[in-house]
């Protein structure tokens, strides 16, 4: 007989983390050791040591995998991170990206998709980041129905231990 995986309030560990996100322990391992996203609650300091997630970074790993999955490099999706986290002071997690072949461009309004398209841009794909948190919630329930919390942001989420 199976027994259920305890729940905990501390996080995530990688393997958990890796599967709510969607992506391999080799990709969630790779981006930790060059820091697209690394674990804000504890960080592999050694042999023996484990990463452990926060519900923020599940929505980051999400966050990176949608933006693989649209076609955009990883090179430009590190791009992507730093400028909105560093350039604009944006939630990576919060905002639409408007993506043309290799180009990715912040939607800030109405107005500049528009402009865009009567400017014989071509057709352009509208990916929102946003949705990523909705997206991990489901897999969270999904994968472990039986261990619900409440997040720091007042949804519903779930942390599990391993």
């Amino acid at each position: 007989m199976a027994t259920k995986a305890p729940a905990t309030e501390e996080g995530y560990p990688g393997k958990r983390a890796a599967e709510i996100a969607g992506i391999t322990y080799r990709q969630l391992d790779y981006w930790a050791r060059t820091d697209l996203v690394m674990p804000s609650l504890a960080r592999a300091t050694g042999s023996g040591s484990r990463r452990l997630y926060s519900y923020r970074d599940l929505l980051e790993l999400r966050a990176v995998k949608s933006l693989l999955d649209a076609g955009i490099r990883l090179d430009l999706v590190r791009e992507v991170f730093a400028y909105l986290t560093d350039q604009l002071d944006e939630d990576v997690t919060r905002v639409n990206l408007v993506i043309s072949g290799s180009s990715v461009m912040v939607r800030t309004g109405e107005e500049e998709i528009v402009d865009l398209l009567r400017n014989g841009q071509g057709v352009l794909n509208i990916l929102p980041l946003s949705g990523v948190k909705d997206l991990v919630d489901a897999r969270i329930v999904e994968l472990y129905p039986e261990g619900r919390r409440t997040a720091g942001d007042g949804t519903t989420a779930s942390a599990v231990g391993q």
